[in-house]
């Protein structure tokens, strides 16, 4: 079955509106935000992923554990999607995807850029075939980002909105590394390509708060190679509702390729940049 598929299930069922869900993944990730910040001075080592550097700590492993927990007695028909557990079926037509702690090696060393991300979506997430209906980021300053589909964009409840930006010159660009690190050098060709196209780049540690950020204009535009679903599916919807594109080099769905986000007068000179730096390119034939 794929995750979040309808079924003759989830055909009896009534889908519930875009800001009951924000609702939801609000209470959701605001409880799993006060955990991991109560929990932060413990916080340990428990395993690594894609290389030794990809981290989780014992946190992560209770903040997903506290989400799947609630989605249980709140949500029960519906599937989740989770960086650190288990797939479940749903029938509802609903799926929580789920990333416990954005940003754990900034966690772990105390820098509060880091966050618990939500996102109640539908359709096929595997296969990116999906829409993002509401989300939650809840970052380690306490701060709460929202949206609903068709209902904006909220920072602590504040509606956010980006009208407009810089042309690609006067851009404060963000973007991101990941942890294997032949990427990570690869990557480093095409910011060294880009730094002298833009104001500057800053790399955070935290794709669900660095979208946020250029919700909120604290950064202009954000690209980033290798995200998965749970890295964007709550910030790329605030991103969105705040009035940005958000999309792949193509001008499709981001996917885990790459994610492009500005505001939708730049959006083009921005792909065209990192297309001519090389980020088209497959992982596998990094540009030299």
């Amino acid at each position: 079955m794929r995750y979040g598929a309808h079924t003759a299930c989830a055909s009896m069922v009534t889908m519930p509106q875009p800001e009951e869900l924000m609702d939801v993944a609000l209470r959701l990730a605001r409880e799993a935000g006060e955990l991991i910040r109560e929990g932060r001075a413990s916080a340990e080592v428990a395993a690594t992923k894609s290389s030794s550097t990809d981290i989780v700590t014992q946190m992560d492993l209770a903040s997903e554990t506290l989400l799947r927990q609630r989605l249980a007695q709140w949500r029960p028909d519906d599937a989740i999607l989770g960086e650190e557990g288990d797939d479940t079926q749903g029938t509802s037509g609903i799926t929580w995807v789920l990333d416990p702690i954005d940003g754990t090696v900034n966690y772990l060393y105390g820098i509060p850029h880091y966050a618990v991300s939500v996102a109640a979506v539908t359709g096929d997430v595997r296969h990116g075939a999906w829409t993002r209906i509401a989300g939650a980021v809840y970052d380690g300053q306490g701060v709460e980002w929202t949206a609903a589909l068709g209902h904006g964009a909220f920072r602590n409840g504040e509606r956010l909105m980006r009208t407009d930006g810089p042309n690609l010159a006067g851009t404060l660009l963000g973007t991101g590394f990941q942890y294997i690190a032949e990427r990570r050098v690869a990557q480093g060709r095409i910011l060294a390509q880009m730094v002298g196209q833009v104001r500057d780049i800053r790399r955070l540690g935290s794709a669900a708060v660095d979208l946020c950020l250029v919700a909120a204009g604290t950064l202009d535009a954000y690209y980033e190679h290798g995200l998965q679903p749970w890295d964007f599916a709550a910030g790329a919807l605030i991103a969105s509702e705040a009035g940005l594109r958000v999309a792949g080099i193509d001008g499709g769905e981001p996917n885990s390729h790459l994610t492009i986000v500005a505001v939708p007068s730049v959006w083009d000179e921005l792909r065209d940049a990192l297309e001519g730096a090389g980020a088209r390119e497959p992982w596998d034939s990094p540009r030299a």
